[in-house]
């Protein structure tokens, strides 16, 4: 049996390696200084400024090389700035390898104190050491809002409450006019809302809302996952969550059973083909928003 236990362990182990591997880190081009970067994870911004880089999320640690290898195509400028958008381990399982003497980690409150915890659980199960965990985490937080200034530039970095987590941070490049949101918005697809991190539907939707606030029509948007995005396309999503929460809390007020709106398909049809592909199937969006419209949290 230990070697069966052995053997599965093992081609796990292959298997995400071959994975990784595989992962080609590609760049979508947003301005002349503003880039997202794809490979196997939450979505990479970087901004080349006037002396350093400027960057939004890291990925998963075994993708490391490959990203700086692909930063480096593009600019010769230390990463002075490295900011986690939320704790997830798809944005901030590099940040152990990008954190140095010349980079520095940023994030909100909520980001550390989450890191913290998983981190110390993982020293006591031996798959972390100290010198790695102290590196894990973010070395700057903020409570709501925090302001970098690069030359001609303004980096505002701002909290949105309860949406995908209870950490989350929207960074918009001002002159660049270049929003990252995070998993804040993930376009073309449900969102995956995380209701155990403090996440919830009408955090969710008031998020996109405070990201009208800042952009225009020209504005261009780095989701959580997918492609790059727009202020229009923002628009229709905020939309299509409202429909689909409203449609559900009118099911929870007629009594209906979180069973019976999971397995209700009609009451996301009209949505399913276009936002229902990606991680988040129809099904579990209904049941996310059911469970977050009738928590203690949207109270």
């Amino acid at each position: 049996m230990r070697n069966i236990l052995s053997l599965i362990l093992l081609t796990s182990i292959w298997a995400t390696h071959a994975q990784d591997d595989e992962v080609n880190i590609t760049i979508d081009t947003l301005t002349q200084n503003t880039f997202m970067l794809t490979g196997r994870g939450g979505n990479i911004g970087i901004y080349v400024g006037q002396d350093k880089v400027f960057m939004i999320d890291d990925q998963f640690a075994p993708l490391s090389k490959k990203i700086k290898e692909t930063i480096e195509t593009l600019t010769d400028k230390p990463i002075t700035y490295l900011v986690n958008t939320h704790m997830h381990g798809d944005h901030t399982g590099g940040n152990v390898n990008f954190n140095t003497d010349n980079t520095i980690l940023v994030a909100q409150d909520n980001v550390r104190k989450r890191l913290k915890v998983n981190g110390q659980e993982k020293m006591s199960a031996n798959e972390l050491n100290q010198k790695d965990f102290e590196k894990s985490l973010p070395e700057i937080t903020f409570s709501e809002d925090l302001t970098f200034h690069d030359g001609k530039e303004t980096v505002m970095l701002f909290h949105v409450h309860n949406a995908h987590t209870d950490g989350d941070t929207m960074i918009y490049f001002v002159n660049e006019n270049v929003l990252h949101m995070g998993d804040t918005y993930f376009s073309g697809r449900y969102p995956y809302i995380d209701l155990n991190s403090g996440g919830s539907i009408n955090g969710y939707i008031e998020a996109h809302k405070k990201a009208l606030m800042v952009i225009d029509s020209d504005t261009k948007i780095i989701p959580g996952h997918g492609e790059p995005s727009n202020k229009s396309e923002l628009e229709n999503y905020i939309t299509v969550l409202e429909d689909v929460k409203q449609t559900i809390q009118k099911e929870i007020t007629a009594g209906k059973s979180l069973e019976e709106v999971k397995g209700n398909n009609e009451l996301t049809s009209q949505y399913d083909a276009q936002y229902g592909t990606g991680y988040i199937n129809p099904e579990r969006i209904r049941e996310t928003i059911y469970l977050s419209l009738t928590s203690s949290i949207e109270e």
